[in-house]
């Protein structure tokens, strides 16, 4: 029954729908050309359109991004993903290499997410002000985004503000998460290469190895190798290593990740990253593990954003809402399990669509 109600509702809606968005399409032409003529105004625009939670910006930005998505199809480019624990040094790490990459003539964007305040929404995005002089590089382009609650480490709209980027002249972009959690792995669903980042000198530090975000790194970098520090780093690159042997002994892919160090104040080690992390773009592209991981990334974002938006279709329900709070407070005062007020929710969504169709 359900499945004919989808039928009926589907050709229904697809008629018009070719028209309909050929005219909506157009209206995005302007800023589109603007963009892709490597405008940073035009691509700070389009990502807060991308970023945007009202409907009709959610429209216009989905139909920017069918343009895009057709102009980016033969663009070559490198996508880096960059998580570390607090106190890593991420932002002089990034501000250290960005300047390098630029000096080699490369276009770099850095999407920065910061975390959102689980209270009132809001964000510092102080990012941009951590990175003074790459913020002020004219081949370099940065972009603060809250998390707004997104789990994994990346925004929501993180993935089409890669894409714009790349749209808007990029060829190198580094994505910087909002920490280094057992969560803060989406990032590597993004991005081509991951790079974990951490300090020296925090002690009991494989206690501090996250079995799940290390499976995904492809490098390992200490950062502050340099002053007191550096016997410090050489330690923890020593243990790290050893651990890495020992998590990654059977991944049986063409690149072995390792554990390197970098100080980003007197930039050693720097240049010697660089040339990795090209040697590991290189294999990716010459095994054919490049497309293939794009490929999938795709497809994993299609579900991930299936997830986020039946959660909220589901949740605002004029139907559910009607039980929501009986529900949970039955739940609250130990009347009623968590898993059995959810199924009873869930059947309550259900019936109520069924019936309507």
């Amino acid at each position: 029954m359900l499945a004919n109600t989808c039928q009926r509702i589907y050709f229904k809606l697809r008629q018009p729908f070719c028209c309909q968005r050929f005219k909506s399409v157009t209206k995005q032409l302007p800023l589109y050309e603007q963009l892709i003529s490597h405008s940073r105004a035009a691509l700070a625009r389009a990502i807060t359109l991308s970023e945007s939670t009202l409907d009709r910006h959610k429209n216009e930005a989905n139909d920017l991004m069918s343009l895009v998505l057709k102009h980016n199809k033969m663009k070559q480019t490198l996508r880096i993903g960059i998580s570390g624990p607090p106190g890593a040094g991420k932002s002089t790490f990034i501000e250290a290499i960005g300047l390098y990459i630029t000096e080699l003539g490369h276009k770099l964007a850095v999407l920065a997410v910061d975390p959102s305040s689980v209270k009132s929404g809001g964000s510092l995005l102080a990012d941009k002000t951590r990175m003074q002089k790459l913020s002020t590089n004219k081949s370099a382009f940065i972009r603060p985004s809250p998390s707004r609650g997104h789990l994994g480490g990346v925004a929501r709209t993180t993935n089409d503000a890669i894409q714009l980027c790349e749209a808007g002249g990029y060829n190198v972009i580094l994505v910087e998460t909002v920490g280094a959690g057992q969560s803060e792995i989406a990032v590597a669903n993004m991005t081509d290469i991951f790079i974990l980042l951490i300090p020296p000198g925090s002690g009991d530090e494989l206690q501090g190895i996250k079995k799940g975000i290390v499976e995904v790194a492809d490098m390992v970098v200490v950062t502050k190798a340099d002053g007191d520090l550096k016997a410090a780093a050489r330690l923890i690159k020593t243990e790290y290593s050893q651990a890495l042997r020992l998590i990654r002994n059977q991944d049986g892919g063409d690149w072995n990740p390792f554990v390197t160090m970098v100080s980003s104040l007197s930039g050693e080690g720097i240049s010697e990253l660089w040339e990795d992390i090209i040697e590991c773009h290189n294999n990716l592209v010459s095994s054919g593990r490049f497309a293939n991981q794009r490929e999938y990334q795709r497809t994993a974002w299609m579900w991930d954003y299936i997830q986020k938006d039946l959660i909220n279709i589901f949740k605002y329900d004029s139907k559910v809402q009607n039980y929501i709070q009986e529900l949970e407070c039955k739940v609250k005062q130990g009347e009623m399990t968590p898993n059995y007020a959810a199924e009873c929710l869930i059947n309550i969504f259900l019936k109520g669509h069924i019936c309507d169709k």
